[in-house]
């Protein structure tokens, strides 16, 4: 069985198909799913496939990519949060790829999540791109170990898993690990301890090989496990076990079905 801990079925390319992406996870072994925010005004989307799929969970929070939208506070957050079906914060974090000038409103942005995050006891979900070194400073300013979370769709060093791992992050790999030229994420994901690995699809993005340019779906999971099995040397059962312990522990207010 496993746990797709990070996909958007709330997206124009899923969501037209909710029962069809709904059936191929169950026909994949895949129990549950984890549809993470990415903006205020689409998070009735968000919230409403949780409350109408016992195994499906929500997140609440804006993505460091996007700028002209509804902008949180923590009271905002914190009320939002409060739904049964919300198990973290997020996704938020930092985009310096996009947002090259490093604006200082997504500093902000994010300090905000993790102060929200503290105060309602709902671990973090992490986006970074070119911006790690400013990433791990302001979760040590703000004291990001008192709640962890984690390092979604990891494409960094190991020496950053490393940083991330001391605060107590657990670390999720994508369809990317399956990719050919992803050899230095695999070798990540050979130093990830099993008790910190998750996997996840980003879906619709990143559909892993054999998929790869395809729309992405939670079903396609199994694959993104398949190939953390293969770098670590292990077998598709044992990913399995662990990163499906792993999502309930991380995201403790998470009801298995």
């Amino acid at each position: 069985m496993l746990v797709d801990s990070h996909c958007h079925l709330d997206f124009p390319d899923l969501i037209a198909d909710e029962a069809g992406a709904l059936q191929r996870m169950a026909d994949n072994g895949v129990i549950h799913a984890l549809c993470v925010a990415v903006k205020l005004e689409t998070l009735p989307g968000v919230l409403g496939l949780a409350e109408r799929h016992a195994n499906l969970f929500a997140s609440v929070g804006v993505h460091p990519d996007n700028a002209d939208c509804d902008e949180p506070d923590e009271a905002r957050l914190l009320s939002l949060a409060a739904h049964p079906k919300v198990v973290a914060i997020g996704e938020t974090g930092l985009d310096y790829y996009w947002h090259k000038d490093a604006p200082e409103w997504q500093r902000a942005r994010f300090r905000t999540h993790i102060r929200a995050a503290r105060r309602c006891g709902k671990p973090l979900i992490i986006h970074t791109r070119d911006a790690a070194a400013d990433t791990l400073r302001l979760m040590r300013e703000e004291s990001a170990d008192e709640v962890g979370g984690v390092m979604h769709c990891f494409t960094e060093t190991r020496e950053v898993a490393a940083q991330a791992l001391e605060l107590g992050f657990y670390i999720s790999f994508s369809g990317i690990v399956s990719f050919k030229t992803a050899e230095s994420l695999r070798e990540v994901a050979r130093f990830v301890p099993s008790d910190r690995l998750l996997v996840e699809t980003d879906a619709p993005y990143l559909a892993p090989v054999p998929f790869r340019g395809k729309t992405n779906q939670p079903a396609y999971v199994r694959h993104v496990a398949e190939a953390v099995a293969t770098a670590r040397g292990e077998t598709l059962q044992a990913v399995a076990d662990a990163t499906t312990r792993n999502f309930f522990q991380l995201f403790k207010h998470a009801k298995p079905s």
